[in-house]
């Protein structure tokens, strides 16, 4: 299992993502994409690393936009998975926006 780390420390190395609002111990982004299938097609390709490193984001999808909240549960808050998860996402953002 992953070490919990500080939401502080874990969001220095990220860009656009925050701590969650609703969750202690989370980090949260919403990402815009042009339309539904884009945004769709973003989701499908994390979804694949994400079951590949058998770490799963909650998310949200209404058309263009997908909001996302990650943390380890068995760690009880973010750790290296949610970091390297979030990289991977914001990868494919870039790739679909």
């Amino acid at each position: 299992m992953a070490d919990k780390m500080d939401v502080s420390k874990a969001l220095e190395s990220l860009n656009g993502w925050s701590a969650s609002r609703d969750k202690d111990d989370a980090i949260f982004k919403s990402f815009k994409f042009e339309d539904f299938a884009t945004a769709f097609g973003f989701m499908s390709a994390v979804a694949t690393q994400a079951e590949k490193a058998d770490h799963h984001p909650e998310w949200f999808n209404v058309y263009n936009t997908v909001e996302v909240t990650l943390t380890t549960h068995d760690a009880g808050g973010v750790t290296s998975k949610d970091i390297d998860l979030a990289r991977k996402m914001d990868g494919f953002a870039a790739k679909f926006g």
